[in-house]
């Protein structure tokens, strides 16, 4: 019997943490949907496909399922050199956006989970602030 009430507590607990970072990244997938369409747009089109050679796909990207921390630090800090997506390279600069730690993590879960991509962790403000240039 003593056993039965942790074991509740910690079911609920569970339950409701759970329902909670759901519900949280859908509203974080939202607002990301909104920075995307200010922001991102123009280079990597409404469908995540991007440019060819130019500006990499998000849309099924092996970089941002292989690379989360380096994908984070781009939409940061700002991209240059070249990188392989897909298959493809890409050497190009991408500028830094200008957005806030909670603005970043918000469009990155958007993208993360957006056009066959998919992401069971939440990327989070506390994970955007400790990417250092």
């Amino acid at each position: 019997m003593k056993l039965i009430l942790p074991l509740y507590v910690l079911t609920v607990f569970t339950l409701g943490f759970l329902l909670y970072q759901e519900s949280g990244l859908k509203e974080s997938i939202k607002k990301g949907s909104e920075i995307y369409t200010d922001f991102c747009v123009n280079c990597h089109l409404d469908n995540g496909k991007g440019v060819p050679f130019t500006y990499p796909p998000l849309a099924k990207s092996d970089y941002l399922e292989k690379t989360r921390e380096a994908s984070i630090h781009a939409v940061k800090f700002g991209l240059q050199g070249e990188i392989i997506v897909n298959g493809l390279t890409y050497n190009n600069t991408m500028t830094s956006l200008g957005l806030e730690d909670e603005e970043i993590a918000n469009v990155m879960n958007f993208i993360m989970n957006s056009w066959g991509n998919t992401q069971t962790k939440m990327v989070t403000e506390k994970e955007v602030s400790a990417i250092e240039k």
